[in-house]
This record gives structure tokens, C-alpha cells and sequence, in this order.
């Protein structure tokens, strides 16, 4: 979705006006996740958003623009989710994805397939969703599924295909104004920090693999877990806190149900 030399002219304007900040006035919350934040996300259910939660994520596709305004009303960073490295079936933009670019299921999930990630077809429809959820009011991008190199996916990706695509996806992001999300792929965390702006982890207590994300933390970007209850809670914060993570245990299902350890210390 390109937009008018107009249109660009004119948010560029604002922009500069935006950055003035008057004497004594004060300046505007950072329009990305920071360290210390309230952290909701829910994909199930009628959304709940319990009071002290900043950020508040969603599935980009399914929620509409007039609930991200309303969430932007109430003073919340929405951020999206999108799936960059499956294909999921019901999505509307599924058959505008080439065969030959639609690898094995995601086992477990039914209706997804791995992508080849090497296909510039692939990451140019990935740019337009990105278009379509900045134009949606979303403010941050949540990337699920980027590490394809190291699942049975059908293809053979390699770790620099993988790092060159999820680096491609995080750029894409920043030009439509949208704070880019890693999920997972702990194994890249040293690579793409630097490209990403927060990351959202799943089970790292579990596995034991919390301790990755300290290129994250060191650089004073967030990092906001998701258990599922197979660890006792006391651990979960303990290991949280001990690492500078904002955890929380949530249903496999991201209904609105979370019990949430205590927020970490901003920076």
C-alpha cells in the first residue's frame, strides 16, 4: 500500500512538529514496548484488558480497525500479531502465496505450513500485511514463526537465510512505523537483537532458556514471557527476575486469563 506524496508530505510535517516539545512539557511515552510496561495479550475470549496494562497484543488479522482505535483510545500500545514464517489457511491473502513456496505442516497446528522464507514473493506479501496493520492503528508487530531453518519445514534454509529474512522483516516493520517483535528462535537472539525492538518468548523458564535473551535486556529493550503452568509460578518469577523478563502464566488458548509475576524494574 503506497501512499501519496500528499500524504507523506504531510506526516512527514507532523512529525516535526511532534518532535518539538515544549518547555517544560511533557514528552509523549516512546511508541514501542519498553522495559517496565503492563503487558496484555489475548487472542480468545472477549478481550479483558485488566487496569496498568500498556501494551496489549492481538492477532493483527482478526481484530478490527475500530477495536485497535478504541484500545489507542484508553492510552495502549496495540501490537499485532502476524505469522511471517507459516501459512495459514484462512488467512484472506492465502492464495495469493505461490505452491511452490508452501513447505510441510506445522505439527500441531492444522491449516499451516512452513514457508520458504528465500521467496521475494514471500516477503513482499509479508510487507503488505505490515501495510495493512499499520493501517489499522497497530503501533507494534509481533513476528511468529521465524525460525524455519530449524524445524523440518521442507526446505533447506539455512541459520543465514533465516537471519536474513527475519533482518528483512524487522526493516519492513520500521518503514510503516510499526516497533518490531521477535517470538521465540532463541538460537538467533545474538543475531537479530539488534534489529528488533522487544522480543516475546514462550516457555523459556521450561526449557531453560531465558538466559538468551540478554542482548535484549543488556540493551535495555523488553522481554515479555509466556508460560503455560508446567512450571510452579514461584519459579517462573524467580527465573523472570533473576534474567529482568516481565513473565506471566497464561492458557495455551491466550484467553484473558494471566496470572503475572511482579512488574521488573524499568531499565
Amino acid at each position: 500500500m503506497r501512499r501519496s506524496a500528499g500524504a507523506a508530505l504531510v506526516a512527514l510535517v507532523a512529525g516535526m512538529v511532534m518532535a518539538v516539545v515544549a518547555p517544560g512539557a511533557v514528552a509523549a511515552p516512546p511508541d514501542r514496548p519498553m522495559p517496565g510496561d503492563g503487558f496484555h495479550i489475548q487472542f480468545a475470549g472477549t478481550l479483558a484488558v485488566p487496569s496498568g496494562m500498556r501494551v496489549v497484543e492481538v492477532d493483527g488479522a482478526d481484530t478490527a480497525a475500530e477495536q485497535v482505535a478504541r484500545l489507542a483510545q484508553d492510552g495502549h500500545l496495540v501490537a499485532c500479531y502476524m505469522s511471517a514464517g507459516s501459512w495459514e489457511d484462512w488467512r484472506a491473502d492465502a492464495d495469493a502465496f505461490p505452491a511452490a513456496a508452501l513447505g510441510r505442516p506445522l505439527d500441531g497446528w492444522p491449516g499451516e505450513r512452513w514457508l520458504d522464507v528465500r521467496s521475494p514473493t514471500v516477503l513482499d506479501l509479508m510487507r503488505e500485511r505490515l501495510a495493512v496493520l499499520a493501517a489499522k492503528g497497530c503501533r507494534a508487530v509481533e513476528f511468529d514463526n521465524v525460525d524455519g531453518y530449524a524445524n523440518n519445514s521442507g526446505f533447506d534454509l539455512t541459520r543465514y537465510d533465516q537471519i536474513a529474512y527475519d533482518r528483512a522483516l524487522a526493516e519492513a516493520a520500521r518503514t510503516v512505523g510499526l516497533s518490531p517483535g521477535l517470538k521465540n528462535a532463541t538460537d538467533l537472539v545474538p543475531a537479530l537483537a539488534p534489529s528488533f525492538d522487544w522480543a516475546l518468548n514462550e516457555e523459556c523458564v521450561s526449557y531453560r532458556e531465558c538466559g538468551a535473551y540478554r542482548p535484549f535486556t543488556r540493551a535495555g529493550k523488553p522481554v515479555f514471557v509466556l508460560e503455560y503452568g508446567d512450571v510452579p509460578f514461584a519459579q517462573v518469577c524467580r527465573v523472570a527476575a533473576r534474567f529482568g523478563l516481565s513473565a506471566q502464566v497464561k492458557h495455551l488458548d491466550l484467553d484473558a486469563y494471566a496470572r503475572r509475576c511482579p512488574p521488573v524494574r524499568a531499565g
